[in-house]
């Protein structure tokens, strides 16, 4: 996850040039799916939910929002990706705890299927080398 980029003197406030092309790096920011874009009452309203509920999913440690240099929740596009499965699941009835835990293992079966994935074809290709 990148962190937010410091204070620079792009055209656009607190997005530094690209020191080699002088182009910003707004497009960046806009791209990065883990960049803290959203305030909470903001990634609240986007979702339909309440704050409560996002302060929900941080304690049942599906993610951790960035922070603000004054403290407040910041959330990405991906996190907010992620309290939108949960509260799928919650709205078909399940506690909020548990879609948590489903979520968190659903991604890492996921991530343990990718990795699997690539170690068959790093073995398929060396037998084919033999």
């Amino acid at each position: 996850m990148r962190a937010p980029q410091p204070a620079g003197t792009g055209t656009h406030p607190g997005i530094p040039a690209d020191p080699d092309t002088g182009a910003d790096k707004l497009d960046d920011k806009l791209d990065d799916e883990d960049y803290p874009a959203y305030s909470m009452g903001r990634a609240a309203e986007i979702l339909g939910v309440t704050p409560g509920f996002l302060r929900g999913l941080d304690a049942a440690k599906l993610f951790v929002p960035q922070r603000s240099a004054g403290g407040h929740r910041r959330y990405s596009r991906y996190q907010l990706r992620l309290a939108q499965r949960a509260r799928d699941l919650v709205d078909q009835g399940t506690a909020l705890e548990a879609a948590c835990r489903i979520i968190i293992l659903e991604d890492q079966l996921a991530e343990a299927q990718r990795i699997n994935a690539q170690l068959q074809q790093r073995i398929d290709q060396t037998s084919e080398h033999n």
